[in-house]
Formats: structure tokens, sequence, C-alpha cells
């Protein structure tokens, strides 16, 4: 007999992703790791799109240093659970500096998606809301409808301060949509979509 705790995840995360980003036009979206990248490229391509392609845990800590350069624009950081746990140190940094642009969603399924679906520390006892008020971020809340993807959107939108999302997903293994994986490219554009000459 297992003493995992069954995960209660329901929300179906590309259509997830695909409405939230729909809902915040021209947000400048980071997402983590893996099955964040597909699910964003797979809810239509755009030039305000960071994929990323290495740096697992560094999300959040990217959308941070963003948030800071780009003050008049939302930052929409989109990562699982596996990512978010290996940068969770990030998140008192992100409280220390406090960016009024800065909304960071966990699409949390309770696996480890890239490794094999083995059970992560969220399905095991972590509670990354808990873990992110405690670091600060008093606006910490679980979403577990998927209606209330309305909430997050108000959040990137008001640029009131930082928000986390943790957001109860199913843990699907979904087909992959890529990206591309050429970073210069990647990052040309993405500075183009910001007004800054390709480097």
């Amino acid at each position: 007999m297992s003493n995992i705790p069954a995960f209660s995840g329901t929300i179906e995360r590309r259509a997830f992703v695909k409405e939230l980003i729909d809902l915040c036009p021209g947000v400048l979206v980071v997402p983590g790791l893996g099955s964040s990248n597909y699910d964003i490229f797979a809810a239509g391509d755009r030039d305000e799109n960071f994929y990323m392609w290495g740096a697992m845990g560094g999300a959040a800590l990217i959308g941070l240093g963003l948030a800071l350069a780009q003050p008049s624009k939302s930052v929409l950081v989109i990562t699982g659970d596996g990512e978010q746990l290996m940068g969770i140190g990030g998140l008192a940094t992100i409280n220390a500096q406090q960016p009024k642009n800065l909304t960071i969603v966990v699409l949390d399924n309770g696996h480890f998606g890239e490794t094999g679906m083995q059970h992560s520390h969220s399905s095991l006892g972590t509670d990354l809301t808990a873990v992110a008020k405690g670091c600060g971020i008093a606006n910490s809340f679980k979403v577990r409808e998927a209606s209330d993807v309305k909430t997050i959107q108000q959040n990137v939108l008001a640029r009131a301060g930082v928000a986390f999302a943790q957001v109860y997903v199913k843990a699907d293994d979904l087909p992959r949509a890529l990206p591309s994986r050429d970073g210069v490219y990647i990052k040309n554009r993405f500075r183009q979509a910001l007004g800054f000459a390709p480097l």
C-alpha cells in the first residue's frame, strides 16, 4: 500500500494557459522548462514569449529581472511545480525586490513531467502557496477551478504587486509542442518585441 496521497488537480493545463494568455494581451511571458514551454507554444507563438531551454529553477528569477527592467509592462511567469521547487529560494529574492508587475503561475500536477512522472514534493506534502507566503509574498493563492483564471488575469493587469498562483492541473502527459530551440533567435526576437536592436 502506497503512502503517497492522491493528487487532486482537475484543470486542463493547455486550455487554462491559452485562456490566461488570451486574457492578458501584450504580457511578457517567461515559461519554465519542459511542459510549460510546450503549453505556451501550443497557445500560440508570440514574439513576447521568452522560451527557456535550460537553467532549471530560474524562470521566476528571470521573470524578476525582466519585471525590474520593464516596469511599465506586465510579466507573467508560467512554470511547473518541479521547476519552481528547484528555484524555491528565488521566491524570497522576489519578495525582497517587490516588483509591482510580476505574476508567477505554477502549474502543479504533483509530478516531475520531464523525467518520467515521478511524484514531486508538492504531492508529498510541500505546500507551494504556504512557501510563497512564508517568503513574504502575501498575495499567494491556490487555483482549483478553471474559472479562477480571471483572478490571475486581474493580478497580471493591475500591476499592483507580486502575485503567486498555484494552479492544480491534471497530471496528463500531453504531446509536445516544440518552440524554437535557437537561443540567439529567441533572445533577439524578444528584444525586438521590446524595441531593442538584436545582439
